[in-house]
């Protein structure tokens, strides 16, 4: 397939050579209209002439006047000298007497051929002075081709002897000057496209050469380990910038997911490599010779609990691909997040218990929300573990549950533990990060449908943020080193059914009628049951 700079330069061509030929007919019909019209301004002037030179030869008596008797009326001839006189003009004409009858013809007008001669006396006869003048076709024998230009002309002066003069000459005389240009343009036309072509050749080839650049730094941008190089950026502001912007931050974001990708790889390869070093280690002791009973059910009890970490992993790595691909379908449905943050409460002040913390629940504002049961669980439950987990012996986690405005209600889990550092922060929800790898493993599995974080993958908070992602909400973090952590979950809130508006209006009425029509107590509470 032809390059873009060979097709812009065939468009190029195409386009000159269309503007070359319209200019060329116009200019052609426009000097064709010109030249007719100096054709017709000829004739006038050549029967004028004619007149002229027909009043003076009256004035010297040059006309013979017989006294032939025809219809009542004298029959004019030319005299010799008179005819002598009229064969010196130039031209096609003839002189008509009074009653139209042809006087005398021009030479050029008797050397015509028999049939142009009767035609042209045909038409000669019909015109009139001052009408329209009229094209005479020449078709038979004659010496030239083309058409006459006829006009007809009087002059008073003359007498009445003669009626008009017919003037006339070959439009092809004044044609020669549009054939002319026209064959001018046509010997003109190829220098002026190859010059064109030329022109429009190199000014293509300049205006594709940082195209060219473009595709060669892109080219040479070919892996993963050359992302770092950035495509250069005019001041122009043109198309061709913008390009290079929009692909350099394209670029950008392929190297943060190449980055990401190869963190993630190296991380889930470290995470699944000690405990199977574990395992292998507690299988082997177990198959020693050696080893008492009680020692062989402690190694198989450990790599059970070393299965069943590497199965949280890799259920969690299962649930992020699946979430990444967008194949993870949520069984959305209405919940009410009170008696489920309840549960959750109950749960954390179990093992805040055990931790020697304060768990707390002091706002618990009921809303409902449209999403999946299990997964808000999971949610809530892995921030308030996590906050738990950070959390020193002594501290204190606090829960609350309130409405904010515009239909949205807010979860916000504090803490007084260890904190996050300003640098930290920004990474928290990057999946394997964690701002200390060598905190203890603490906390075992609650129940079977949220496994706590035994050994801290990275990945509880990325599994967070896209529970609330998928939700349509809102996930943040507010945090000092050694003050403790804040994170916040914001979900819109369900818009209400209509059974339940109405059951909501049927109180409020009730009371309202009870009240005196609203002028009771304007704070009276209203509980729905």
């Amino acid at each position: 397939m032809a390059s873009t700079r060979t097709r812009l330069t065939i468009s190029y061509l195409v386009v000159v050579t269309a503007m070359l030929a319209a200019f060329a007919v116009a200019l052609y019909v426009a000097r064709g209209a010109e030249a007719d019209q100096d054709v017709l301004e000829q004739a006038v002037a050549l029967a004028d002439d004619v007149l002229a030179t027909i009043r003076n030869a009256q004035a010297n008596g040059k006309l013979l006047t017989y006294q032939e008797q025809t219809e009542g009326l004298p029959t004019i001839r030319a005299t010799q000298e008179m005819e002598r006189q009229l064969d010196r003009h130039p031209g096609y004409f003839l002189v008509l007497d009074s009653l139209g009858r042809l006087l005398f013809s021009s030479s050029a007008v008797r050397l015509l051929a028999a049939e142009d001669q009767q035609e042209l006396y045909t038409v000669a006869f019909q015109l009139r002075p001052g009408g329209p003048a009229a094209r005479l076709p020449l078709t038979g024998d004659s010496l030239i081709k083309g058409r006459l230009m006829l006009v007809a002309r009087r002059d008073p002066a003359v007498g009445t002897n003669i009626s008009r003069v017919i003037g006339g000459l070959p439009t092809d005389l004044a044609n020669v000057a549009p054939h002319l240009l026209l064959g001018t343009l046509l010997a003109l036309a190829p220098v002026i496209l190859i010059v064109s072509l030329g022109v429009a050749y190199f000014v293509a080839g300049r205006a594709f050469r940082p195209v060219d650049e473009l595709i060669n730094e892109v080219e040479a941008i070919t892996d993963g380990r050359s992302l770092h190089r950035r495509l250069p950026v005019a001041a122009s502001g043109d198309e061709l910038s913008r390009l290079s912007a929009t692909l350099n931050a394209m670029i950008s974001r392929l190297e943060s997911s190449f980055t990401a990708l190869r963190r993630f790889t190296a991380d889930a390869s470290h995470e699944l490599k000690t405990p199977l070093t574990v395992l292998r280690a507690d299988v082997e002791r177990a198959m020693h010779p050696g080893t008492s009973p009680a020692d062989r059910m402690v190694a198989l009890e450990e790599a059970l609990q070393e299965t069943a970490r590497m199965a949280d992993l890799v259920e969690s790595l299962l649930t992020l691909a699946r979430a990444d691909e967008g194949r993870y379908d949520l069984h959305r449905e209405p919940v009410r997040l009170e008696p489920l943050v309840r549960d959750v409460f109950e749960t954390a002040a179990i093992l805040g218990e055990e931790n020697g913390l304060t768990i707390e629940l002091p706002v618990c504002e009921d809303a409902t929300v449209l999403g999946d049961p299990d997964r808000l669980r999971q949610l809530f439950l892995n921030l308030v573990t996590n906050a738990i987990k950070y959390t020193p012996r002594g501290g204190h986690v606090e829960i609350s549950l309130t409405h904010r405005p515009h239909d949205e209600v807010a979860l916000s889990v504090r803490d007084t533990g260890i904190g996050i550092s300003a640098s930290d922060l920004p990474h928290v929800f990057e999946r394997f990060w964690r701002a200390d790898r060598v905190r203890s493993r603490r906390i075992a599995s609650v129940d079977n449908s949220w496994a706590l974080d035994r050994g801290g993958f990275g990945l509880g908070l990325s599994i967070a943020q896209w529970i609330v992602q998928a939700h349509g909400g809102t996930l943040t973090v507010q945090s000092r080193l050694g003050r403790g952590s804040m994170f916040s979950v914001v979900l819109p809130v369900a818009p209400p059914a209509p059974d339940e508006m109405s059951e909501r209006a049927e109180p409020a009425a009730l009371t309202a009628s009870r009240d005196g029509g609203g002028k009771g107590d304007s704070n009276s509470d209203f509980t729905d049951s």
